[in-house]
């Protein structure tokens, strides 16, 4: 853990529908790995983008997390009650010019070849409307994962300028999370192998910030067929909430762990998961195909 502090991990959910199998993973395995290292196990929710978000879906995924008996310390973190801090920060980081607007469109970034090229940055007269983007100074391309090792990304991905605040206003999730990591004093998350490029942007963001890295550990993602991961925008079916004990067990069993006993209890199955979770047994790949 950085710098040998207690252990605090998060689960950190969009409110786009409900938990399917594949929350279940990471929401579960983030959980096991907090609780057998005798750490906390914050729930954050993301809900900083209106257009994909449903009406009643926090509420419907910390119901069904309490079902699963994945109980969290301290208060819900919800990002929509932190715009003011995400705010401060951009104006610091213009400021500083650490940051700069952008004006270039899709169309635009697509004819530099698909990566944006800094150009907006290097303008004698600057722009003051636009998307924000962040000053990458440190272009990150590489990190280690506690589960698969060393992870490396196109470099020029890693060097790019990304967004931080959108031109329609909205906060992007990179910086969202950075600083929500930073203020939740998170000390390793733990997520699905679909965030292992973005990763690389935000230890940027830390470097430039000078704040400590968490450490990262991504697990496999559930798939319906290759390259096709269980997803709320693929209609993916919400686990039951009535009766968890066999999703448990089906989770148990993806993330390589041994079943545990079925119980009326799940807080009981959960102690029995958590006093025989082993990381090693973890699989390393990005991608598990589902067998239906």
């Amino acid at each position: 853990m950085v710098n040998s502090t207690p252990y605090i991990g998060r689960f950190a959910p969009s409110p786009s529908g409900p938990l399917h199998f594949g929350s279940l993973i990471a929401a579960l395995g983030s959980f096991l790995r907090a609780r057998s290292v005798g750490g906390q196990w914050l729930v954050r929710i993301e809900d900083i983008d209106p257009p994909r978000e449903i009406a009643g879906a926090s509420d419907q995924i910390l119901k069904t997390l309490a079902a699963y008996g994945m109980h969290w310390d301290s208060t819900v973190l919800y990002q929509s009650q932190r715009l003011d801090v995400y705010q401060q920060q951009i104006n610091q980081l213009l400021a500083t010019d650490n940051a700069y607007y952008c004006q270039c469109t899709r169309k635009e970034i697509k004819a530099m070849g698909g990566s944006y090229d800094g150009r907006c940055g290097t303008r004698i007269q600057p722009h003051k409307t636009g998307a924000i983007r962040i000053r990458n100074r440190y272009g990150v391309a590489q990190f280690q994962d506690q589960l698969k090792g060393t992870i490396a990304v196109d470099s020029q991905f890693a060097a790019e300028d990304f967004i931080i605040k959108r031109s329609d206003g909205l906060y992007a999730y990179q910086l969202a999370v950075v600083l929500d990591d930073i203020y939740q004093q998170i000390t390793e998350v733990v997520r699905g192998s679909d965030l292992l490029e973005p990763t690389c942007r935000q230890i940027s963001l830390f470097k430039l910030l000078n704040c400590p890295s968490p450490d990262w550990l991504h697990l496999p993602l559930a798939c319906a067929e290759k390259g096709r991961k269980l997803s709320k925008q693929n209609h993916a079916a919400a686990i039951d909430i009535v009766k968890p004990q066999a999703s448990i067990n089906a989770a148990l069993t993806f993330l390589g762990q041994a079943e545990v006993v079925p119980e009326t209890d799940v807080t009981k199955m959960l102690v029995q998961a958590i006093s025989q979770f082993d990381m090693t047994k973890v699989p390393t790949q990005s991608e598990i195909l589902l067998i239906t």
